[in-house]
């Protein structure tokens, strides 16, 4: 779990970097339930520059904005699959609905979203460079996943339990 920081730590490093010239990218995410949607966004967030850091909901941020079904994956399991991906350069969790407060306070060149986000709407565009919208892949979705799973399953989970 070498990529996982806290935000104190981060700081640190991103200061590190800029002072030697790294373009510093920030995405964010709930993460809950890795799609090939994901995995676009991330790839081509790292495309924009040489860091990538990934802003994470925390289990609690997740409920908040999704309801209380939600996540499906706990906050370590997220953190674990993120971890393990090679286009993520590191990883921090933040408990606030939005990533505002950790924009702000990483202080990222670039800012990545999917393109689902208005530009208007993309918390925290006023605080960086350039903001990128990346076009989403179509029916790649945790909610599709979970419905797709519902559907096919009908019930099966609870009568084999």
């Amino acid at each position: 779990m070498d990529k996982i920081k806290t935000i104190a730590s981060l700081k640190k490093i991103i200061n590190k970097l800029k002072k030697q010239g790294k373009k510093v990218v920030f995405t964010n995410g709930c993460f809950d339930l890795i799609h090939p949607g994901h995995i676009k966004i991330l790839k081509e967030a790292k495309k924009r520059g040489d860091i990538l850091i990934v802003g994470v909901n925390s289990d609690y941020s997740v409920k908040t904005i999704k309801g209380k079904t939600r996540p499906i994956l706990t906050e370590k399991m997220r953190l674990t699959v993120l971890n393990a991906l090679e286009d993520v350069d590191y990883i921090t969790i933040f408990n606030e609905p939005t990533p505002y407060k950790l924009i702000k306070s990483l202080k990222p060149d670039y800012l990545v979203k999917g393109a689902d986000w208005g530009k208007e709407d993309i918390v925290g565009k006023n605080l960086v460079d350039k903001v990128f919208r990346v076009k989403l892949l179509k029916n790649h979705s945790t909610t599709a996943i979970i419905k797709t799973i519902l559907k096919k399953t009908k019930g099966e989970f609870q009568k084999s339990s």
